[in-house]
């Protein structure tokens, strides 16, 4: 009969082992359940995934559950860096592999997409077609700009033209929107749109950021038109930056906004009553766009955060004689120009975002930084 506490010293003695210390599909540290079907150490988020592939993936606790000799002897001659090379082969460059941090329906499609589809590991007959990966063409459900309902649309995503069309009427009548590739982001925002599909698109139009907010019930369907956007921004990034590496390219493709949240502000006099407005930090552009609405179309404007050698600097006081309405923690944010005065709700709040600034504020800037630091001085 098989010694619970020795297998289960066996187990925490994998866990050592070089992979084995993180997830092996979302990378979270110090996964505390494993897959004994499938060979790899796992979190207990995804450890929630697998339960429902029970065909091709079975799972138990490496603390608490009862483990037979025979399947601590298969964790031993398989672990997650065995099934990385197993499963993980032919990852395309573009397609995202899911953090800890990222929404249920990335990490589903993720854990499916390798295991059950097992589309990257050279034995599928259907695998990713990486020469038109970016060619993609179907409906998705668009949120209407004026009276916030969402509505059928069709969408035609082109990696030759690099371009992203939808259209509220027939095909034959034109596209409503030509999107250009070019400055194009797509994020997972479930909980601002309030459906576990919501996908945020945005793009650059007149210098001014625009959004559109779309999802599709089918979770492999919103999944496959997330990583067609993505190999279509590669495609856009490669032909851009012909000398640039795929790996300094990547983090380019698409990206999270480092923080979002309610904050209220003034006015350039600063005598203007605080109003409460959306913001959005892009440290990747550098910019804290706000919104009246998270689910607003257009940005009511933009701030640079530029270098603090430049001129730019931020702090978690109020100047003297300013005071906001209901909410007393303060943040003022120096630019070349002026001061911009906000506040937040409550400390926790305060303190997150003085980290996001200062961490945007630290980094050094790029050339791409100071042509996008002219165009928002431009539009003042």
């Amino acid at each position: 009969m098989a010694d619970r506490d020795h297998n289960k010293r066996i187990l925490l003695e994998l866990l050592k082992r070089p992979g084995n210390a993180d997830c092996a599909d979302c990378g979270a540290p110090d996964p505390d359940w494993a897959s004994y079907k499938l060979g790899v150490f796992i979190c207990l988020n995804c450890s929630g995934i697998h339960r429902n592939l029970t065909e091709i993936s079975r799972v138990k606790s490496i603390r608490l559950d009862f483990w037979d000799d025979d399947l601590v002897e298969f964790m031993k001659a398989n672990g997650n860096a065995v099934a990385k090379e197993r499963y993980e082969k032919n990852v395309p460059a573009f397609f995202y592999r899911p953090q800890a941090t990222d929404c249920a329906v990335l990490r589903e499609q993720w854990i499916r997409a390798k295991y059950e589809r097992q589309e990257f590991s050279g034995n599928n007959e259907d695998p990713w077609d990486t020469t038109c990966s970016g060619c993609r063409e179907g409906f998705l459900w668009k949120r209407g700009k004026d009276n916030r309902q969402f509505l059928k649309r069709k969408f035609i995503l082109s990696e030759k033209d690099f371009t992203l069309m939808y259209y509220t009427k027939q095909v034959s009548k034109g596209p409503k929107a030509v999107i250009s590739i070019k400055d194009l982001n797509a994020t997972f925002q479930p909980e601002k749109i309030k459906h576990p599909h919501g996908l945020q698109i945005t793009y650059l139009k007149e210098d001014h950021t625009r959004s559109i907010f779309v999802y599709h019930e089918g979770t492999q369907e919103i999944v496959s038109w997330f990583n067609a956007i993505r190999a279509a921004r590669f495609s856009y990034l490669k032909t851009a930056f012909p000398t640039a590496s795929d790996s300094e390219l990547v983090p380019w493709i698409t990206r999270n906004y480092l923080k979002e949240g309610y904050m209220e502000k003034t006015g350039p006099m600063q005598r203007e009553s605080f109003k409460k407005r959306w913001f959005i930090l892009d440290s990747q552009d550098r910019k804290l766009l706000y919104f009246k609405d998270p689910l607003d179309a257009v940005e009511k404007g933009a701030i640079f955060i530029g270098n603090k050698e430049h001129g730019y600097k931020v702090t978690n006081i109020l100047p003297q004689g300013i005071r906001g309405n209901r909410w007393k923690c303060g943040i003022t944010v120096e630019t070349p120009e002026r001061q911009f005065i906000f506040t937040c709700e409550n400390e926790r709040e305060h303190r997150e975002w003085m980290e996001a600034l200062n961490q945007v504020i630290s980094k050094p800037m790029s050339p791409q930084d100071y042509t996008m630091e002219a165009n928002v001085r431009r539009r003042r």
